[in-house]
């Protein structure tokens, strides 16, 4: 009819051709149109219906765009099913149009899907109590690589008017190209199933990977990367891999034990350390925390030196106590008293071998407190106190000679 109302107008021949482009402007427009509905109808009508639900895995497919990229099905079927209507059945504009039409719907549908799959990841991670220990986001991205290969093989098979399998056929020569493209991805899925399997790290996990600087807790796991907040607020990328080739150390164990280790050295001068004597003993009584032990190491030394006939005119014959001796079982003493000391955990206060800064006592024990900021609160109040009470047993803490040493040396040997 529109091709006959041009020849009446006296276009003649190229009658025909400018009805099928009218009418192809009009398929688009009215394409166009019903997008503009399904936009401006179809969409608020169904994120008003969503606002109305109270689950909440519909407002993560909001967010994540799903039924928006779904709405753009809508004209790719309007010019597929409108393109028999401006061209005849043996026209060969009919059939690219349409195959257009079909491949952009497939493209739509498998951006859809992705983007269904990026949902069901958040709506897992937040719903599910073990989705820490078992995450799904580096399986769900080897299924997104799938939908990407397979959709791009029927769009094209679809826009080339072939078969899908002619060309899957076709990709036997391209396998080690494609090797080599998704390389970091097949090492990336390997490691998340050992990971995974092996319960080796978790989001949420405390883990330090010196060579790629991490320290601090994941935050993601992927297929490719994991990536880890430091504590100083900088996030480090581990490809996933790494984490079954190379050695990192996960915190998880400290955390699920209920206690932290605190494990520091004070050095002890050893031009200090002497036997004690009247004065001292009397002096160390008065000390609450170490009166039962001084009472007990006493009797025992005393009974010891009688047994073995030691002749106790010289403190070196026999056992007598020392001031270093008496000191390591204060400080015992202070931390089986002290609240925030597991007790039922590893403890050890003992000397090293004596270095060249003097003698090591090793405070070996572990605290309560697993949060850093209060973790090291106490470990300051701790040993501020193991400093602070070593003079009072007439014992000197190691420290290299500072300037202010030297001028004191200087000051001294001037007036002298």
């Amino acid at each position: 009819m529109i091709e006959q109302t041009f020849r009446e107008w006296g276009l003649g021949d190229a009658a025909n051709w400018l009805s099928e482009l009218a009418m192809l402007t009009t398929l688009v427009v009215v394409a166009l149109a019903a997008h503009f509905v399904a936009r401006r109808v179809l969409r608020p009508a169904l994120l008003a219906l969503v606002r109305k639900t109270r689950t909440r895995w519909d407002d993560v497919l909001v967010e994540h765009k799903v039924l928006l990229r779904l709405i753009h099905v809508v004209p790719a079927l309007v010019l597929f099913l409108g393109a028999s209507g401006v061209y005849g059945a043996g026209d060969p504009l009919r059939g690219v149009l349409q195959r257009l039409s079909l491949g952009y719907m497939i493209l739509t549908v498998g951006l859809v899907l992705t983007s269904f799959l990026s949902a069901v990841v958040v709506i897992y991670d937040t719903s599910f109590p073990g989705a820490k220990e078992r995450p799904i986001l580096s399986y769900v991205q080897v299924v997104k690589i799938f939908i990407g290969i397979f959709t791009t093989i029927l769009i094209l098979a679809t826009v080339m008017n072939r078969s899908p399998w002619g060309l899957v056929g076709g990709l036997g020569a391209l396998t080690a190209v494609l090797l080599l493209v998704f390389k970091d991805s097949i090492l990336g899925l390997v490691a998340s199933i050992q990971l995974a399997s092996n319960d080796m790290v978790r989001v949420g996990d405390w883990i330090e990977m010196p060579n790629y600087g991490a320290d601090g807790n994941v935050v993601e796991i992927s297929l490719t990367a994991v990536k880890v907040r430091n504590w100083d607020k900088t996030v480090s990328t581990i490809p996933t891999y790494r984490l079954i080739s190379d050695a990192f150390k996960n915190w998880r164990g400290m955390t699920e034990s209920g206690g932290r280790r605190i494990k520091r050295v004070v050095y002890i001068d050893i031009s200090s350390i002497c036997f004690l004597d009247s004065a001292m003993f009397e002096r160390f009584r008065k000390i609450q925390l170490i009166q039962s032990y001084l009472q007990r190491k006493v009797a025992e030394i005393r009974d010891w030196n009688r047994d073995q006939e030691v002749d106790e005119d010289s403190l070196v014959n026999g056992r007598n106590l020392t001031n270093v001796g008496t000191f390591r079982a204060y400080v015992e003493a202070y931390l089986r008293n002290h609240p925030q000391i597991h007790q039922d955990m590893t403890f050890l206060i003992r000397h090293l071998e004596p270095t060249e800064h003097g003698l090591p006592m090793q405070i070996y024990v572990f605290s309560h407190e697993q949060r850093w900021e209060e973790y090291e609160a106490l470990q300051a109040d701790i040993f501020d106190h193991i400093l602070a009470a070593a003079s009072e047993f007439d014992l000197r803490v190691f420290q290299s000679p500072t300037g202010a040493d030297m001028r004191a040396l200087a000051s001294e040997m001037g007036r002298r």
